[in-house]
């Protein structure tokens, strides 16, 4: 594992001094970061940043670079940054909201997730996610709705389904819940199974 990230930053460092756009630059970040070479990403965006400052994609990326890091501190001033420059980024504010409740920052990251469903109505990650800082707070049947309306959006998001499930469970709900947990397993959610035979038979 040592020797791979060590020649996976060789390839970082070597190929920073090759590359001559910003664009260029984001790309090679989007590479690392697919290989989950955080900070070797993180370089890459700077460089960009380094050569175009108003460049809203490279600070959006190194968010969440830093975000996987743990920095989420740092994942909030980057997608703060790019929602600046770019105030109709609507995937800034979803990843500005998740970075928040990772902070424990429920309502700020409600709010973030609302901006980007008034912005993109058709994001069904935000209204996902908006759904499970609802569950945090308590608000168990605001919860259900955005589930449904993620469902509904992309009827292909096992993840709904389960959540949805979880939350109608808990609400007494067991027949409706257990037939969304049902669906969830059969879109490749196999968890779902688990928690089936625990409180559905």
């Amino acid at each position: 594992m040592k020797a791979l990230f060590v020649l996976l930053m060789t390839f970082c460092i070597c190929f920073i001094g090759s590359a001559q756009t910003a664009s260029e630059y984001v790309e090679r970040g989007n590479t690392m970061y697919e290989l989950k070479v955080y900070q070797g990403a993180i370089a890459y965006y700077n460089k960009a940043l380094g050569i175009d400052p108003r460049y809203a994609k490279a600070y959006h990326n190194r968010g969440l670079a830093k975000a996987r890091l743990q920095d989420y501190r740092g994942a909030i001033a980057d997608h703060t940054k790019a929602i600046e420059i770019n105030p109709r980024y609507a995937k800034a504010y979803h990843n500005k909201g998740l970075a928040k409740a990772r902070l424990q920052d429920y309502r700020g990251a409600i709010a973030d997730h609302t901006k980007a469903i008034e912005l993109d109505p058709r994001y069904a990650k935000a209204y996902h996610n908006r759904g499970i800082v609802k569950v945090r707070l308590q608000d168990y049947r605001g919860a259900i709705v955005d589930y449904t309306k993620a469902i509904e959006i992309n009827p292909m998001g096992a993840k709904a389904y389960y959540n949805r499930g979880l939350v109608k469970i808990w609400l007494g709900q067991k027949d409706s819940g257990c037939l969304d947990l049902s669906r969830a397993g059969e879109l490749g959610f196999d968890r779902a199974y688990d928690v089936i035979r625990r409180r559905c038979n």
